[in-house]
């Protein structure tokens, strides 16, 4: 199939808005699965605000294991883009292999522990008597169909890395609309609840991944192959996929930590402070996914380019980038602010719950702008193999934001524990921006000069 971007030659303005907006859409459209299950749970009569409190619990906890997919994902499609623009195609093949290999036994292995542990991992991250019935049953079904998630998103990342954006954005769509039609057939045709809701999302995915795994055996100018494993190559594309890896990790690892933390320092307001979390990060994942849609799906166009030691077109991609990341935070940072309400209507009728996550999300999100900067350097430093810097970048805001949680409950109400996501999104570019404007030309003049040292060998 023909490729719909040519990452070396087309126009670097126009190449980086047709692959940004797919990526960004696609990953809209992934946060439909957690939204849809969570808006239709929180509707649940009776019991709809305890279960998505329970709901709330397993989602970072799930996401985490998603992770994974990141890690072997992201991790691999800078190699093969770097292959590519070194005019390789057999080592992005073998590349593509190894990941394919890898992302089934990591699969494997998680679920098993996940499933093996599930009973203290609820109680440890903020399950009480009345939430983790449901969050056991919404749990258990979901992990269960881990292999189908990883699939589906961390291969698809082969097929937008190789420019194939379009598709990569079908291949969500697909899983988020049978999300969408299944979750009310399940949940309430079938009267099934949480576990219904569960169910749904894992057929969903199954479909996802059945389709992704299609494209690349038949149809992506770089197709799945069998063989040519090699733990080098495993080595590098963990190397890189962690930091990615680490950042979704530490996300939603804080999410839990912010749980159990609310629930102990909460008291009997414990369970609302949390499904108030709940509906928080679904809008801080519509800000998010999407936002990492942009700076993560433009890696391509960075590695490719790296790869083939064209700086001045990797210096123009950049600060399109950056200059699409920060258009998106503000678009968010407004809708926050005057769509906050309608946003939270969809959780949840309860106008004492509606008023508190509303003043939340605004919390949330005041330093909304300086984070889109921030993803796109981190990305960008990745997409370029850079992980020595990355990864220490990513480190310094997700630890300042543990400390923060930590540390404000200790003095203040337990509701002011959210301004810890603004203090880190600030601390964060901080430190991102000066190291990004000194480092990056120097990585690029540096690759310009070892790719002549090896022309001059081979001469």
């Amino acid at each position: 199939m023909a490729m719909e971007n040519d990452l070396g030659k087309d126009k670097i303005s126009r190449l980086v808005f047709r692959i940004a907006i797919p990526s960004m859409l696609a990953q809209f459209i992934s946060v439909l699965y957690s939204i849809v299950d969570r808006m239709f749970v929180g509707n649940i009569p009776q019991c709809g605000d305890i279960s998505l409190a329970g709901v709330g619990i397993c989602g970072p906890i799930i996401t985490m294991i998603g992770a994974f997919s990141f890690l072997i994902g992201i991790g691999g499609t800078p190699l093969m883009g770097i292959a590519l623009g070194e005019k390789k195609p057999d080592k992005a093949k073998q590349i593509l292999a190894n990941c394919l290999i890898m992302m089934c036994v990591v699969a494997v292995v998680v679920t098993v522990l996940a499933l093996l542990l599930k009973g203290s991992m609820l109680r440890f991250f903020g399950a009480s008597d009345a939430t983790y019935p449901y969050a056991e049953k919404y749990f258990t079904i979901c992990v269960s169909g881990s292999i189908f998630a990883l699939l589906s998103t961390g291969m698809n990342q082969f097929i937008i890395a190789q420019g194939y954006a379009k598709i990569g954005m079908f291949s969500v769509v697909i899983g988020a609309v049978s999300n969408i039609i299944l979750d009310p057939v399940f949940i309430f045709g079938f009267d099934m609840g949480v576990q219904g809701a569960a169910l749904a999302t894992v057929i969903s995915q199954a479909i996802s991944a059945t389709f992704v795994l299609t494209f690349l055996m038949k149809k992506a100018q770089v197709t799945i192959s069998f063989g040519g494993y090699n733990l080098k190559i495993m080595g590098k594309v963990l190397s890189l996929g962690f930091t990615p890896f680490i950042i979704i990790a530490a996300d939603n690892v804080m999410i839990i930590a912010m749980n159990a933390l609310l629930q102990n320092y909460g008291g009997a307001q414990g369970d609302a402070l949390i499904t108030c979390n709940t509906i928080v990060q679904s809008f801080m994942l519509v800000l998010t996914m999407p936002l990492g849609g942009i700076s993560g799906g433009t890696q391509s166009i960075l590695s490719y380019n790296y790869g083939a030691c064209r700086s001045d077109r990797v210096m123009k991609a950049q600060k399109y980038i950056i200059g699409m990341c920060v258009g998106y935070t503000v678009i968010l940072f407004i809708l926050a602010r005057v769509a906050g309400s309608a946003f939270v209507s969809l959780f949840t009728s309860d106008p004492v719950l509606n008023a508190q996550a509303c003043r939340t999300i605004k919390i949330c999100t005041i330093a909304a702008i300086p984070l889109g900067v921030q993803y796109a350097i981190v990305d960008g430093f990745t997409a370029m193999g850079q992980v020595q810097m990355s990864l220490p970048l990513s480190c310094w805001r997700k630890a300042a934001y543990f400390i923060a949680i930590f540390i404000i409950p200790m003095f203040m109400d337990a509701s002011m524990i959210f301004y810890a996501e603004p203090i880190s999104d600030v601390l964060g570019p901080m430190l991102s921006i000066p190291l990004f404007l000194i480092m990056t030309k120097k990585i690029l003049k540096k690759r310009e000069q070892t790719a002549m040292q090896k022309e001059s060998v081979v001469q």
